[in-house]
């Protein structure tokens, strides 16, 4: 999600199509927040390991 997200994020800016940018930020967001929870240990959609 965090891939994705910068590669939006960066369309929308070369591009500059605003609605790229915009997910590309929620995104980046969304990944970050999913990133520190795991890190942590603590299960994420009542999984601890997504492999």
């Amino acid at each position: 999600m965090l891939i994705l997200g910068l590669i939006l994020l960066l369309l929308g800016f070369l591009l500059k199509v605003s609605i790229l940018w915009t997910l590309g930020i929620i995104l980046l967001v969304i990944g970050v927040v999913l990133f520190i929870l795991g890190s942590t240990g603590r299960a994420v959609g009542g999984r601890r390991h997504w492999f």
